[in-house]
């Protein structure tokens, strides 16, 4: 049995009230996935692919926190489209997403207790908690507010939840932007080691090709019309494919979040006016 099944899936935003172009007419969004069909092993796997090509839809739709126009969705075998609880979606699938940020003057100590206590974790270890608050580096900041804490604090916080919650597999969307180098190198490991010793399927999107290279089992990059390649990340992150999917020479892809199209654009137009 796969991990995610989708059959025959289509998906677009609904249309934004208010949201219109020059002429005055209402903006419709494109369909994003038209009748996709596809199936995704469990395993730890990074999700590539330049901006807007679906990466983050593509994980809101297979958790269930999305649903598609048409089609079915499977997660474990489960139709998702059956599950209403909250409590339930939650148990099968964590979701981190991009630029969560906490209101509440919460303690961080008590909402990640909270978070432990509410979980699916069949047998709750004190041992397991502290680890994880280490492995993290939550533990000088447990006493601050949770709207306090910086971005990088954030998202290790968010990273703790989605182990300490116990779901049976999680989705992160580009968790790590804000955190330096070696805090993002020590969660990947990390979550590669947790996903392997318990089972539990990992998709994270992210950037930085190299950090993918060195730590994900697999990697599924995505092309702009949506076409996709799963391997190996020696098997997919090869030039031919990653110049098709970013539209530029390979050799100008390194690990940076930050090159955004246009920096890359720029970058190439350079190239060419130098050979």
């Amino acid at each position: 049995m796969s991990f995610i099944d989708f059959e025959d899936v289509t998906f677009a935003y609904t249309p934004v009230e208010g949201d219109l172009d020059a002429e005055g007419k209402q903006i419709i969004p494109p369909v994003l996935f038209d009748h996709f069909t596809a199936s995704l092993p469990s395993s730890f796997v990074s999700i590539v692919g330049p901006n807007a090509c679906g990466k983050s839809t593509l994980m809101l739709l297979a958790s269930g926190r999305l649903k598609p126009i048409r089609g079915t969705i499977r997660l474990f075998g489960k139709d998702l489209s059956t599950i209403h609880d909250e409590n339930e979606k939650n148990l099968l699938s964590s979701f981190i997403y991009q630029n969560m940020e906490f209101e509440q003057d919460e303690k961080l100590a008590d909402l990640l207790m909270q978070v432990y206590e509410a979980g699916g974790h069949a047998q709750k270890s004190g041992d397991f908690y502290k680890d994880i608050i280490s492995v993290f580096e939550l533990s000088s900041i447990t006493a601050r507010k949770l709207n306090g804490l910086s971005k990088g604090e954030i998202q290790r916080t968010l990273l703790a939840f989605s182990v300490l919650y116990g779901s049976k597999s999680i989705f992160m969307d580009e968790p790590m932007f804000a955190m330096e180098q070696k805090q993002k190198e020590s969660c990947l490991d990390f979550l590669k080691h947790y996903s392997k010793e318990k089972g539990i399927p990992v998709y994270i999107s992210m950037h930085e090709l190299e950090l993918s290279r060195k730590y994900a089992q697999d990697v599924l990059l995505i092309y702009p019309n949506r076409d996709m390649t799963f391997g190996s990340p020696d098997e997919v992150l090869v030039p031919e494919d990653l110049e098709k999917a970013y539209g530029i020479p390979a050799a100008l892809l390194k690990d940076s979040e930050n090159l955004t199209r246009k920096n890359l654009k720029e970058l190439s137009e350079q190239t060419v006016q130098n050979t």
